[in-house]
């Protein structure tokens, strides 16, 4: 376990979209536990980690920000398995992806999500995206204990 509550676990495999993600967090000082997981598997091996007694779970995020067009693992899978399993289904999840395609969007909501944003090019409004996400899901938002 971490030695502070994992508040963000941020999925994303593009390294610039990522510094840019963390820069926003810290900046802003949203959220001071964050683990960037680079793809898919890494996120759900960081969740349901595999060599723990089977039925347990490793960390549990306050946040799940998720990129779709995920190697190893799409955000999709992710997703799924996130709002599948009863120990994970209440963490608010946060598809922040490049893709606007229709079907992405119906198949995010209909597993569950509980945003999408298609990420702004500009670095203003992109910091901006993830400054505003940061704070409503951790501050102002209230979850289940």
């Amino acid at each position: 376990m971490s030695e502070s509550p994992l508040e963000i676990l941020l999925v994303e495999d593009n390294l610039n979209d990522a510094e840019l993600s963390l820069y926003a967090l810290k900046k802003f000082k949203i959220a001071n536990s964050i683990y960037h997981a680079r793809d898919g598997e890494e996120a759900l091996s960081y969740l349901f980690n595999e060599s723990l007694e089977l039925g347990s779970i490793h960390h549990i995020p306050r946040l799940i920000l998720l990129d779709l067009k995920l190697p190893k693992v799409d955000g999709l899978e992710v997703l799924r398995k996130l709002k599948s399993d009863p120990r994970t289904q209440a963490v608010p999840v946060v598809v922040l992806t490049s893709s606007r395609e229709e079907r992405d969007i119906i198949e995010s909501y209909n597993l569950g999500v509980n945003s999408y944003i298609v990420k702004p090019i500009d670095f203003e409004q992109f910091t901006d995206a993830v400054r505003s996400v940061g704070f409503y899901w951790l501050l102002l938002n209230q979850s289940p204990a």
